[in-house]
């Protein structure tokens, strides 16, 4: 972690970050932490031993009763995907008025491992967009090749694309890993909250972010890539989910959430966001809608079903319906691109190589888990998001929980969490 005097800015996470004590406050201080806000790199019980607080799971949404169809992987995460790993690195400093290269801070990056930081194998892979405003680099390669190059995919904000970009080149070099010539960063626009055009994502905090990238359960909310980012007028972010299909195999989803009008909100089928009133951007904002090119989603699909570049682009298409039963429809100015792997399939030196059949039939419960669990993850990542406050004092507000709940409860669309608790904590 560094300091810049007494103001301490916010460091990388293995799993996730978590707070060092207390809720952003309307001012964007902590109320158990000296300076602004305060996190700390955390893996498990790990961070007891380091005397670091330790990692803490915000809620999910199945963890308030909201249904969702289909059969979960262990962690619910796109981790379920044997030898996935997430890291990330989440940047919160500063408050007040905005000062370009000074603040305030609210971003960061994410990095997804498909086999793995240790490994030197790449992956079968095709991508679609629903709506083309915005940038995944690497997509031209993907398309001609069918596969990712071996290393990292990377998510940040819309104006630290390069610097991620020559960062994943620099750690392959360092590290003398098997070069990635042309890394894939996507991005989403987080400007609203954040001093976008101050380029706060550096290196080191690339590095970071891959280095400390592991598999288990992963944090959700304002962290990484989706710090400061806005779902449906509501504070967004990062969120995840899974599915295991009838065959064995998994499908595991990650979203960077920062789309969709508040109005269009829909949870469980319930049109929760034109009855929770929501008629600006943000929720309570000064904007009647999402100015262009403030609206953005990144999904990555990974599988572990030996599957090929054909058939991933067909999984890669259902992502769409799994955006649209939230509501979110491909805005105009809107960068929705998703990003379909797999690692059922060995590939290795400069080109493919098959060590199994792949899959030609029985694709529609893979579509179908693809849809479930990108429904869910952009509503984890809805659930799990605090409230911000940002440049220029904006805030946005959390997705008001209670009143979700009470909604669905109406309508007979709540189930008893896992844990036969369902009380609402924020």
């Amino acid at each position: 972690m560094a300091d810049r005097g007494g103001e301490a800015v916010i460091v990388m996470c293995d799993r996730g970050a978590v707070w060092s004590g207390g809720e952003l406050t309307d001012g964007g201080t902590l109320s158990a932490a000296s300076g602004y806000a305060r996190l700390v790199a955390a893996n498990g019980n790990q961070a007891h031993e380091r005397g670091e607080a330790p990692v803490v799971r915000r809620l999910r949404a199945r963890d308030i009763g909201i249904p969702f169809d289909g059969s979960t992987g262990p962690f619910n995460a796109i981790t379920d995907v044997s030898g996935l790993e997430v890291g990330y690195v989440t940047l919160i400093e500063g408050h007040g008025s905005l000062e370009v290269g000074s603040g305030p801070i609210r971003t960061g990056v994410t990095a997804i491992w498909p086999r793995g930081k240790a490994s030197n194998q790449g992956s079968f892979a095709s991508w679609q967009t629903l709506h083309g405003n915005g940038e995944m680099t690497g997509s031209l390669y993907i398309d001609d090749q069918g596969w990712l190059l071996p290393g990292p995919v990377m998510i940040t904000n819309t104006l630290s694309v390069g610097t991620v970009h020559e960062a994943v080149i620099r750690w392959q070099t360092e590290r003398n890993r098997r070069l990635t010539s042309l890394p894939v960063v996507a991005e989403t626009w987080d400007g609203y909250l954040n001093d976008i055009r101050g380029l706060h994502v550096r290196a080191e905090h690339v590095f970071a972010a891959l280095d400390g990238a592991s598999g288990g359960p992963i944090a959700e909310g304002n962290v990484g890539g989706g710090t400061g980012m806005i779902c449906h007028g509501y504070k967004g972010g990062t969120g995840t989910s899974s599915r295991v299909v009838p065959d064995g195999y998994t499908v595991g989803v990650l979203v960077q959430a920062n789309h969709g009008a508040g109005p269009a909100l829909t949870i469980a089928g319930v049109p929760v966001g034109r009855e929770l009133g929501c008629t600006t951007w943000p929720c309570g904002g000064e904007h009647e809608s999402a100015p262009a090119g403030e609206s953005s989603i990144i999904v990555i699909v990974a599988t572990d079903a030996p599957i090929l570049r054909s058939e991933l682009r067909q999984v890669a298409k259902r992502v769409s319906l799994g955006v649209g039963r939230v509501g979110g429809i491909g805005d105009e100015g809107s960068g929705d691109i998703f990003l379909a792997f797999s690692t059922g399939l060995d590939v290795e030196g400069d080109g493919p190589r098959y060590s199994m059949k792949a899959l030609l039939e029985q694709l529609d419960p893979l579509y179908e888990a693809t849809i479930q669990a990108t429904e869910e993850a952009i509503v984890n990542a809805l659930v799990a998001a605090t409230t911000m406050v940002g440049v220029d004092g904006r805030r946005v507000q959390a997705l008001p929980l209670d009143r979700v709940r009470d909604m669905l409860g109406r309508r007979g669309q709540l189930v008893t969490p896992p844990d036969g608790d369902n009380r609402v904590d924020r």
